[in-house]
């Protein structure tokens, strides 16, 4: 899986961040796309990929709602899934 160097970079990085609002999301990856009700999109493998999250930003709990490719994001609801 193509996905899987880029996803462990992800996680590296999330897992030390310590994001309380979505400008510290932002801070750390400019691409991600902030969602309603604490939702981020994240472009994985230079957009071959989607990770979509669920952040509660006040406990700095992060929760992987989705993992696909660009085509399977398409066909969800971000911000429902």
């Amino acid at each position: 899986m193509d996905a899987k160097a880029p996803l462990e970079a992800w996680y590296g990085l999330a897992r030390k961040a310590d994001w309380s609002s979505p400008v510290d999301v932002k801070g750390d990856f400019r691409s991600a796309s902030i969602l309603q009700n604490g939702r981020a999109v994240f472009n994985i493998a230079g957009n071959k990929y989607r990770l979509v999250v669920k952040i509660h930003y006040r406990r700095r709990i992060v929760y992987i709602r989705f993992i696909g490719t660009h085509t399977q994001y398409d066909a969800i609801d971000a911000q429902k899934i």
